[in-house]
């Protein structure tokens, strides 16, 4: 399930659903509190993943030492957060 999110103006819940379409995790198991280790493709190559989706969708670049302190859901939105962009 591909979930389109626009740029600008997301709601959490909308980032949430990207989120778990593209971990592949149902809705229900994705919350800010949701742990990396509990999502099975939040492996190298979902970092990747995740890197190459934030910058396209987002326009934010990050660097890997960035993805590497984002330990839980929640990190990803306080980054969408602190760009504008949530």
């Amino acid at each position: 399930m591909n979930v389109v999110v626009e740029s600008k103006n997301v709601t959490e819940a909308d980032t949430l659903a990207w989120l778990a379409g593209l971990f592949n995790q149902p809705v229900e198991s994705i919350d800010p509190s949701t742990p990396r280790e509990s999502i099975a493709n939040w492996d190298s190559l979902g970092v990747l993943t995740l890197m190459a989706e934030i910058d396209e969708r987002f326009g934010i670049t990050l660097s890997d030492q960035e993805m590497r302190v984002m330990t839980k859901v929640g990190d990803i939105l306080s980054l969408l957060r602190s760009n504008g962009k949530l």
